[in-house]
């Protein structure tokens, strides 16, 4: 049990500081964190009280509540608001709504056969309440009357601040989509099959503590910052307005499924971690991830994972439990014993998979250049949340994505399981003779797939014309690159140098021996929750990196000048660089091959530094 709880808080850990939290963090900010923030001192709590003394000399001090001499002010200890429960709060309501409706949302939404969607569009709806309440209080205490004691919950001792707070993250939790990974599939299969025992609970539990503990750091900063920034607590009714607009944008974003947008267009800085996670045996073994073995199945662990060889993996088992299809003539369904002379790819995927995402224009171009030369794809939708489950929502993520390819609803993962799959996305490829050839779990090794679906097409028929390969770019995250790094306050997590990164104006010193993969700062500069800002000529930064390239988004103006150092100090390239205008991607290194060294910049003052990522 306690290996489940260490693989379920890694997990995630790993998603909670993934792209597909980033559109929560403006809502975890504001709504759960600087509204939150504690009030000032307070000098006194009872009206003040004049009074002639000895002489008629006037004397001014407190009126204690049952009468007496007066207190003066001065004797009076200053006393401060209680200290707002409201990020905790918002973060046990996610944690608590994820791991119910991750575990029973789709069983108890069949068994009263509802629409397996109504749970994230009651979500959206409840987000959306809960913004107009905090822009309109007279509304939200309407909203909060059926559930006044929930809504409550914790704020006794900061009603104004905590009021709803459970409910916001009850409402998160619902809406809260992460990437996929091995810990997650193992969590949602359980759900969806109702295979929920104690492992699975903790497990699941586990991964949302984990997921949460990132939201509540940064939740927590928030409020930290309000308390700290006079202009916060002066403007506390703007702040509370801030919060409610940014909350009716996100439940808007969600139901758009703009986030879907957003995360693709992020490199997954996170990809490698999830990686390691992902190929670990002691992990695999943990979540049994291996599917229920049968005689229609063993032959599969002939096949190894993304291998250069193709394999002899035994008959591909029948698509079975195919709840409806899509792309398909009438929405026939199609049999694997009728494909039969024909190269078939099975892509294991769900739309709203930021890794699936990225390899669907793959596929997409395999079934494009490939099917008159007798390629069929199928692309198995199994979901991987009880919203996915709806037909109109595939259809529509299918559309979005560009999906022309057969798609089998696969609700209920019978093919999954048969298939012992524990990935998403991922890739079978079965001969001519309807033998299972290949086999790739997640994203990346394109090449290796589409040339062995080539080949296939060769032995299946000599006489094959084949197109020249596709070209289309692989986005999967390099393994030996430096992560991707920011400079704002909120995302640093890579700084080596001193004194501690911090907001503000200060003087940064480099250290002696610039870790791996890490940054330090020398000379003046200023943070914020942006990036740095140089604030005198003496700014410099070092970047220790492992990668072929590197990019840097700059803004401001003025020229700033890269320097690439070897191990031993001598300098292996350097060039100047142009900054104007809005901030953008420039050039720092462009090299012909991996490499590894120290980036130094020397930035003149007004010229900001926002990340670095590398390629």
């Amino acid at each position: 049990m306690e290996t489940l709880v260490l693989i379920g808080l890694l997990g995630g850990l790993i998603t909670g500081i993934s792209p597909c939290i980033l559109p929560m963090l403006p809502v975890i900010f504001f709504a759960g964190g600087v509204q939150g923030a504690r009030e000032p001192a307070v000098r006194f709590d009872v009206p003040p009280a004049v009074r002639t003394g000895v002489g008629g000399q006037v004397e001014t001090g407190v009126a204690p509540a049952g009468g007496g001499a007066a207190v003066d002010l001065a004797d009076r200890p200053a006393r401060r608001r209680a200290r707002s429960w409201r990020p905790y709060l918002v973060i046990a309501g996610l944690v608590l709504s994820f791991s119910v409706m991750t575990l029973l949302g789709s069983l108890l939404l069949g068994a009263l056969g509802l629409p397996q969607d109504l749970l994230r569009w009651v979500g959206i709806v409840l987000l959306a309440a809960l913004g107009v309440g905090m822009i309109v209080p007279r509304f939200e205490q309407v909203l909060e009357r059926p559930f006044l004691k929930l809504a409550s919950l914790g704020s006794r001792r900061a009603a104004g601040q905590d009021r709803g707070a459970f409910l916001l993250g009850l409402g998160l939790g619902v809406l809260y989509v992460p990437c996929a990974g091995p810990v997650l599939a193992a969590i949602t299969v359980a759900g969806a099959t109702g295979d929920i025992g104690p492992g699975t609970v903790v497990l699941t539990v586990s991964f949302a503590v984990g997921a949460a503990v990132p939201l509540l750091v940064f939740a927590l900063a928030g409020r930290r910052v309000a308390e700290r920034v006079s202009a916060f607590r002066r403007h506390q009714r703007g702040i509370r307005v801030t919060g409610g607009v940014v909350v009716l944008l996100l439940a808007g974003a969600l139901a758009l499924n703009l986030p879907q947008q957003l995360q693709r267009a992020l490199p997954d800085y996170t990809g490698a971690l999830q990686q390691q996670v992902d190929e670990n045996a002691a992990v695999q073994d943990a979540l049994d991830l291996g599917g229920i073995v049968t005689d229609a199945n063993r032959e599969l662990s002939n096949c190894s994972n993304g291998s250069p060889e193709l394999a002899d993996c035994g008959t591909a088992p029948p698509l079975t439990g195919i709840t409806r299809w899509l792309n398909t003539p009438d929405g026939a369904a199609l049999d694997l014993a009728d494909l039969r002379g024909k190269v078939v790819l099975l892509d294991f995927w769900t739309y709203s998979c930021i890794n699936c995402q990225r390899a669907i224009p793959h596929v997409s171009a395999w079934y494009d250049a490939y099917e008159d030369a007798g390629l069929e794809v199928i692309g198995v939708h199994t979901p991987e949340f009880a919203f996915e489950r709806e037909t109109r929502n595939v259809v529509a993520g299918a559309r979005d994505l560009g999906v022309d390819y057969p798609i089998a609803q696969d609700n209920s993962y019978s093919t999954w399981t048969t298939y012992r799959n524990r990935y998403w996305p991922a890739e079978y490829l079965i001969d001519a003779e309807g033998t299972v050839r290949y086999i790739k779990h997640g994203e990346g090794g394109y090449d290796v797939t589409e040339q062995h679906v080539r080949d296939l097409l060769r032995a299946a028929d000599p006489d094959v014309d084949l197109p020249p390969a596709t070209d289309v770019a692989d986005t999967t995250p390099g393994e030996e690159t430096t992560p991707e790094t920011y400079l704002a306050l909120n995302k640093v997590f890579n700084y080596s140098g001193s004194p501690e990164y911090g907001s503000g104006r200060e003087a940064y010193s480099h250290p002696d021996d610039q870790p791996r993969d890490t940054f330090s700062l020398g000379g003046t500069w200023d943070a914020d929750f942006q990036g740095a800002t140089a604030a005198a000529d003496d700014a410099t930064l070092w970047l220790a990196y492992r990668s072929t390239d590197v990019f840097s988004v700059l803004g401001g103006e003025g020229t700033v000048t890269a320097r690439v150092l070897a191990d031993d100090g001598s300098v292996r390239a350097e060039r100047e660089i142009d900054v104007t205008g809005n901030p953008t991607l420039y050039d720092v290194l462009r090299g012909d091959g991996p490499t590894e060294g120290t980036v130094e910049l020397d930035v003149p003052a007004g010229v900001s530094v926002y990340t670095f990522t590398f390629g």
